[in-house]
């Protein structure tokens, strides 16, 4: 299904196509924001006055042209660049019609309110493809669409306790700072939104063959589950239940954070000639000698004894000692940077993951650039998070032919 598209998104290869973002917070916002990044035309509804609950969720909110806070939080810009931003009260039934109309002209919409919330609107999967055969629609729920908890709210946090990665993230029982811990950003709702990116694009391709479109199910729980990977497979084949090992891998040995002279570095040795060269460097490559130290299940079997000696060896120089040296011998190692540091980070600086767009409130924003760099499509980000409803008129009046009158009308309703 062609689409006109924005001026903002002219690029990616997923220019033409149009996506309807009915979802909020971050999952389904966060897989909306990769496809506006690909190139498709996003647009973002919200609720009249309110909006996202995110564009509330601060301190801190974007500053303006002089200083002064906005209403614009920086949760919110961190899942809506290049967007449309359109407000509908999907609670009347003009603003049902407004979203029929919409879907009718749309390749994708993405969904995230509770299993059967939209049905009752007559906005449901099963409603719209009989206005749009050819519409992906994408629900995106804690549980998914069937099951014992579907009726049940998901959020992130809750989803990483019950879907195991809080069981195996944090200190080991019995050290100083153990317990359950949650990862520093939601990374269930991250990958959710990944894997329904993944989906949708998926979903277009067949329809190539089909002409039809399909509904694709996400849960939140389903995803934490399938990204325990490895660990899953700890259990799964091995028959183990992977507990809490603070940075260390299960795995492999030594693969942890190791305190040096001066601070901390992350030592990630993958193969038995890097922990070689690293007994080399530290002169102890006596070492290799000894079964307990020569190959990596050895290691793991003794893992204490041997984080013992490479902890003893890493103390006895500076951070920036261990970097430099591990690193031309081809050790695998790195620093642990606050955000501050990752941003001043030249590799990051060559590779343009801060990116400043122009915002009509603070003149330009700092956002972070999409990680996907294409040969050919390049992805050209030039449209900030939208302010909220800025592209009311011009989408309803573009897409769907009203004229001022109309819109005045359904403002005037509380509508739009």
């Amino acid at each position: 299904m062609s689409s006109q598209v924005s001026e903002s998104q002219k690029t990616g290869p997923l220019s033409g196509f149009r996506v309807l973002d009915m979802s909020r917070i971050l999952a389904g916002p966060w897989s909306a924001q990769t496809l506006a990044d690909l190139g498709a035309q996003v647009i973002k509804v919200e609720r009249p006055k309110v909006g996202d609950d995110t564009r509330r969720w601060g301190p801190p909110y974007l500053k303006d042209k002089n200083g002064e806070e906005t209403a614009e939080a920086a949760y919110y810009t961190a899942a809506n660049r290049g967007k449309d931003s359109i407000t509908i009260d999907i609670t009347q039934t003009e603003g049902q019609a407004i979203i029929k109309q919409l879907a009718a002209k749309c390749d994708v919409l993405i969904e995230n309110y509770k299993v059967g919330g939209l049905k009752k609107y007559g906005l449901d999967y099963d409603a719209l493809k009989e206005i749009n055969p050819a519409l992906v629609y994408c629900s995106i729920t804690g549980f998914g669409q069937d099951g014992p908890y579907a009726q049940r709210a998901g959020y992130d946090f809750m989803i990483q306790g019950m879907g195991g990665l809080m069981s195996i993230t944090g200190e080991k029982d019995g050290e100083p700072g153990a317990g359950p811990q949650k990862v520093g950003v939601a990374v269930t709702d991250l990958f959710t939104g990944l894997y329904a990116t993944i989906a949708i694009q998926g979903a277009l391709l067949e329809r190539e063959r089909s002409g039809l479109g399909q509904h694709i199910d996400l849960a939140l729980l389903d995803v934490q589950t399938a990204v325990l990977a490895n660990q899953a497979s700890n259990y799964l084949v091995g028959g183990i239940v992977p507990q809490r090992m603070g940075n260390a891998h299960p795995n492999i040995v030594p693969y942890q954070a190791f305190a040096t002279q001066d601070g901390f570095i992350i030592l990630a040795v993958g193969n038995d000639g890097q922990f070689e060269k690293l007994l080399q460097l530290a002169g102890r490559e006596a070492l290799m000698q000894d079964e307990r130290f020569a190959t990596n299940p050895a290691r793991v079997q003794n893992r204490d004894i041997v984080c013992q000696e490479v902890a003893d060896i890493m103390v006895l120089q500076s951070s920036e000692y261990w970097l430099e040296e591990l690193s031309v011998r081809g050790v695998p190692c790195g620093p642990i940077n606050t955000i501050e540091q990752v941003f001043t980070n030249p590799q990051i600086q060559h590779r343009q993951m801060q990116i400043d767009v122009e915002h009509p409130l603070s003149g330009s924003i700092a956002l972070c650039n999409s990680p996907i760099k294409y040969s050919r499509t390049a992805i050209d980000i030039q449209k900030a998070p939208p302010l909220l409803g800025s592209d009311t008129d011009n989408v309803l009046s573009e897409m769907l032919g009203m004229d001022t009158a109309q819109l005045n009308r359904l403002r005037e309703k509380g509508c739009i």
